[in-house]
């Protein structure tokens, strides 16, 4: 968050720290994430592959974006996967084949798209954000060759993410000298859901933002801190969403305003975007710009599963101050953390 609570002595104020309430039921769906124990649908199996002229195998997209879920599950090169994919149908007893590395690399190009996660009924709030993902390309080349400094190329990936699960309903890959609101068009398109609530942080401030997102639909609340230089707009009638925050800002401030239209969900996506990160990896694999696309759309169907196996149910813990009078009769004081509402206790 931007704005915060003691922000000139933040340094020496403790990390919060929280229970998870759900430990069991996380721990085995952690377990469940590192399981060896697959299996292929019968649908999927039984359009696998089909023979082409000289007896060739000819696979479907199903079966290229299985080995493409292996291969950024368990983080394997291409051959790799394609020795996974061989042993699996072979302790399967299936007489199907395994896509070779090279077809796998080429149909990446123009692979369709993997439909995002189901959400629930009912409006979504949706949050939003971006975050950078590096490329070995020939800046790192020469680096690591010849020693030599130069321009790193990245992407930016997009993500729309469901604050009520966790779930990424969207996602965009652009270069890196695409700018983040021209993105929140292409991200909304791709939810089919009612939005109810739209959140994103400064960089996503204009009335252009405002004005899009109420395109999709006129109830939608939209929740963009906007910039210290905003005015209002001036516009006759009632005021706009962006008019009212900045007089509420105006009157209360920054951080009441924050805490009063729950900016502080923003930092879910955050959260999920670490994730990614720490589970996917933080760059990419492939070359062309097109295998790139399906690469992340890969990694977030790959992701989506992995929280639907399991995912912590955490509160913060509150410091419980507890009063003890000791020997010599001075009130001494005991703080503990506990996830419990604030209370004094006296002994």
């Amino acid at each position: 968050m931007p704005h915060k609570h003691n922000a000139d002595r933040r340094r020496r104020i403790p990390k919060m720290s929280f229970k998870v309430r759900n430990w069991r039921a996380y721990e085995a769906g952690l377990r469940r994430r590192g399981s060896l124990t697959l299996w292929i649908e019968d649908a999927v199996l039984g359009d696998w592959q089909s023979t082409g002229p000289g007896g060739q195998a000819r696979y479907t997209d199903a079966a290229i974006q299985t080995s493409l879920m292996l291969r950024m599950a368990f983080k394997l090169a291409l051959r790799e996967t394609e020795g996974l994919m061989m042993s699996v149908l072979t302790l399967m007893g299936l007489t199907l084949s395994a896509p070779d590395h090279s077809t796998v690399s080429r149909r990446a190009v123009a692979l369709p798209v993997i439909q995002p996660a189901q959400m629930p009924l009912g409006p979504v709030h949706v949050l939003i954000d971006s975050t950078g993902l590096q490329v070995y390309g020939a800046g790192q080349w020469l680096e690591v060759k010849h020693g030599l400094k130069s321009r790193r190329t990245w992407r930016k990936l997009h993500l729309a993410v469901d604050a009520a699960n966790g779930m990424i309903v969207a996602q965009t890959l652009t270069d890196q000298d695409a700018d983040d609101p021209s993105q929140v068009g292409p991200l909304l398109n791709q939810i089919d859901d009612p939005i109810g609530r739209v959140t994103a942080d400064g960089a996503y401030d204009g009335v252009p933002i405002y004005q899009m997102i109420v395109a999709y639909g006129d109830e939608i609340e939209v929740v963009i801190p906007p910039r210290s230089t905003a005015v209002p707009s001036g516009e006759p009638g009632p005021p706009t969403q962006r008019d009212r925050h900045l007089a509420m800002i105006a009157e209360h401030g920054r951080l009441a305003w924050q805490a009063t239209t729950g900016y502080g969900q923003r930092s879910l996506v955050e959260t999920t975007m670490g994730r990614y990160k720490a589970l996917i990896g933080p760059q990419l694999r492939a070359r062309g710009f097109a295998a790139q696309h399906t690469e992340a759309a890969v990694g977030v169907a790959v992701l989506n599963r992995m929280a639907a196996a399991g995912r912590p149910d955490s509160v913060r813990r509150q410091p419980v101050i507890a009063f003890q009078l000791g020997i010599e009769g001075h009130l001494a004081l005991d703080l503990s953390s506990a996830p419990t509402p604030l209370a004094a206790h006296r002994h």
